[in-house]
């Protein structure tokens, strides 16, 4: 990693945390435990945050599966919010073990309560058919970083959200393709675009690096709703939770490489919004699909900023 990236940090600092943390304790019987949340990976007020449990669900899976089934998809649903005090359980049920698929229902707990609940399909990869969507031409992730770099020396003020991603301490990097998409006041819908790198080296290990683009599909899918409806969560305009997230891996990557990631924002009513991402390597292959349903409860401020009065929806 260059010693110029603004956001650079060394591979000792909170990435390796994190690939240290991931790591789960077998207790027999189809149970697996973490311990409790490091401090330099707390990211919220006494709340897990979400792309953790969904790492540590997939290396649980991977981790009772027979040896040549990488993960082909994952659906988890959040119940409640995890507790970064306390060490976290992962229950899992042997559904199917076939001959080119399996099957694994996942139970993550704390104090005996549910937390996450999450089904998890592995297939051993076979030749078929192939094509895929047409990469949007993002450019390469050095002439954004210098981009994103140049904004920084003017002494512009980046958009709060932006600011939070590109935070030292993250175990990731993210860097726009676009940078005027994350200060957004007025409705401006468009895919969001940006290249991601987790900031250590990672393990030899196809499902730590599955386990990490896990961990980081859990950001950057709200800006998508922020810049339809010119809105934002920085500026305190509305309070969200991660209800489902959904995963599908296509081919292989590395996580500690550039990823794009294109996020849109597909439906949003009834106080839920549903996004979808794509994350794709540097040579333009999709590797993974990601869609999450979110719980969106406006503020006041929110309810000012978007025209609403009375009620916590528009249609």
């Amino acid at each position: 990693m260059s010693d110029a990236d603004p956001a650079a940090v060394p591979a000792s600092s909170n990435a390796q945390v994190l690939v240290d943390h991931l790591a789960l304790t077998a207790r027999g019987g189809d149970i697996w435990s973490s311990e409790p949340t490091p401090l330099p990976l707390r990211t919220g007020p006494g709340r897990i945050f979400g792309g953790q449990v969904i790492a540590q669900a997939l290396l649980a899976a991977e981790a009772s599966a027979p040896e040549g089934r990488p993960l082909a998809s994952f659906h988890c649903r959040f119940l409640r919010a995890g507790k970064v005090e306390q060490p976290i359980l992962y229950h899992l049920q042997r559904d199917l073990d076939g001959r080119s698929f399996t099957h694994r229902r996942i139970v993550a707990e704390q104090d005996g309560t549910p937390i996450l609940t999450a089904t998890v399909m592995l297939h051993a990869t076979e030749p078929g058919l192939a094509h895929q969507p047409d990469l949007p031409p993002p450019g390469d992730p050095e002439t954004a970083l210098a981009a994103m770099r140049s904004a920084m020396e003017r002494g512009g003020t980046l958009g709060g959200d932006l600011a939070r991603l590109i935070a030292p301490e993250r175990p990731f990097e993210v860097v726009p393709v676009d940078i005027d998409q994350w200060d957004v006041r007025e409705p401006a819908p468009a895919p969001v675009r940006g290249w991601l790198r987790f900031r250590a080296p990672v393990p030899d290990r196809p499902g730590m690096h599955r386990a990490i683009l896990g961990y980081i599909s859990d950001s950057m899918l709200v800006q998508a709703l922020n810049l339809n409806h010119g809105i934002s969560w920085f500026r305190g305009e509305y309070d969200l939770a991660s209800l489902d997230h959904m995963i599908w891996f296509h081919d292989d990557f590395r996580a500690d490489d550039w990823l794009l990631y294109v996020t849109e924002c597909q439906w949003a009513r009834h106080g839920r919004t549903l996004t979808r991402g794509e994350f794709y390597r540097r040579d333009g292959r999709l590797v993974a699909t990601v869609m999450q349903e979110l719980l969106i409860r406006l503020t006041e401020a929110g309810k000012a900023r978007v025209g609403i009065t009375g009620g916590n929806h528009a249609d």
